[in-house]
């Protein structure tokens, strides 16, 4: 049964309520009065022996006197500590802290959840003003609209002797101009109205994309049967709400369904029973390319990795410029709403390597460092001919890691997110100042 270090103030405080003195108490259980103000001052752990004498003592049972729950607030203290680079020692000392000042305690962890929640917000919110391309077309829209009206109206009301004709003209811009900053102002609303109920924020094609696979836990059943009606299956969803996020969605059906028609689904599971998360020995097994094998185990629903004893995954796509193009998120490994993320992500060196498979240990940014097993790789479709760009994409499969997959003497890379909000501040590849963390 787990004890917390809150347990010998919960003693104190039932053998207060019954009137006894700490010798009695003592005595009734067989230890020392000097043992027991140990105990009841959080300084020595309760054996499951001595903790049933103590609770039959005070008429508790041994769960009220040894609950689980406030371990949060030890955490909590411990995290909140962690954060304002509290000297080791002091951090050994978070479980007497806590059992002794428990209210201090619940004061510090709340907060530590309130900054981290609000540290969150703060990186959507960053992410929404700066990146949301929809959003700032739509803004751009309505002020062009409202400079046109503005600037006939000045010369309307400037000149006296406007010629009929071009008065016509400029009343015929005004409404033209009225009626397009309308539909704009509409537009924004309905965007703005699209608001998801938790905090992710306004949704675009492609996070409608997103919500409605991870609604689905990634679990396509369809994707292998040998022929599928895509049309079918997007119309009619409310997930996809816009017939963006509808087009969006069929063209990645329609990639992931040929990359399942190539690794059926229970072959997969075979497969990956046999070799594990290995996705060179896939590529090898089914004979495909290595991408393929990466989108393909981003579409394995968390239920069958569990089933089988696997890591969960995540997975990441981007195009030439770096823009991140599909997400399916990973606990713990943070992934920006727009635009780019960490240059150091192997999703990036895949670029500058394509056909070159990469496996790389990787370690979030932060104090409380998430360990991750990268695999990234990219393609290249060549255009002939001079002066003509070459269109490529990179994938990186992010799995969970405890370590012990990583390669000997290889020091993991540390990544974040986004510049913006990665606490490395010392980072080489750093493009901008964090918003979440300042230099003394």
């Amino acid at each position: 049964m787990p004890r917390t270090a809150l347990t010998g103030t919960r003693i104190r405080a039932r053998r207060n309520l019954r009137g006894l003195r700490q010798s009695e108490l003592a005595r009734v259980v067989g230890v020392s009065p000097s043992y027991l103000n140990l105990i009841e001052h959080n300084r020595r752990k309760v054996g499951a022996e001595l903790l049933g004498a103590l609770a039959q003592a005070l008429g508790v049972s041994m769960d009220a006197l040894a609950e689980d729950s406030d371990e949060r607030l030890v955490e909590g203290a411990r995290a909140a500590a962690i954060r304002s680079d509290a000297e080791l020692v002091d951090l050994e000392r978070i479980d007497e802290f806590t059992g002794r000042f428990p209210g201090w305690a619940k004061v510090l962890a709340e907060t530590q959840a309130r900054v981290e929640r609000l540290e969150r917000v703060v990186e959507q919110l960053n992410d929404r003003m700066t990146h949301d391309p929809y959003m700032g077309e739509a803004l751009h829209e309505i002020i062009s609209a409202v400079t046109a009206v503005q600037s006939t109206a000045s010369i309307l009301n400037d000149s006296r002797d406007i010629e009929p004709d071009w008065q016509a003209r400029f009343h015929g811009n005004i409404v033209q101009d009225s009626a397009r900053l309308a539909e704009g102002a509409v537009a924004l609303v309905n965007y703005l109205d699209a608001v998801k109920s938790d905090e992710t924020g306004l949704a675009a094609p492609q996070e409608e994309v997103e919500a409605w696979l991870e609604a689905r836990g990634f679990a396509l059943p369809e994707l292998n049967e040998a022929t599928i009606d895509i049309a079918a299956m997007v119309s009619g969803q409310m997930d996809l709400s816009s017939e963006a996020s509808r087009q969006l969605a069929a063209q990645w059906l329609r990639r992931f369904h040929a990359d399942a028609q190539a690794m059926p689904s229970q072959r997969l599971y075979d497969a990956l029973s046999e070799h594990g998360l290995a996705p060179e020995a896939l590529a090898r097994h089914f004979d495909v390319t290595y991408d393929r094998v990466l989108r393909r185990l981003a579409l394995v629903s968390v239920a069958e990795l569990e089933a089988l004893g696997l890591p969960l995954v995540g997975l990441v796509i981007c195009d030439n410029s770096g823009t991140l193009m599909f997400r399916r998120s990973l606990e713990g490994f943070a992934l920006p709403r727009f635009g780019g993320g960490c240059p150091l992500w192997p999703l990036y060196q895949a670029l500058h390597r394509p056909h070159v498979p990469l496996r790389t240990a990787l370690v979030t940014a932060g104090r409380l460092g998430r360990r991750m097993t990268s695999y990234a790789y990219a393609t290249a479709d060549i255009v002939l001919g001079y002066d003509r760009p070459t269109v490529m994409q990179a994938s990186m499969l992010i799995v969970a890691s405890d370590g012990r997959d990583w390669v000997d003497g290889v020091a993991p890379v540390w990544v974040g997110a986004s510049c913006r909000t990665c606490p490395q501040l010392d980072c080489a590849a750093r493009r901008e100042p964090s918003i979440l963390m300042t230099t003394s």
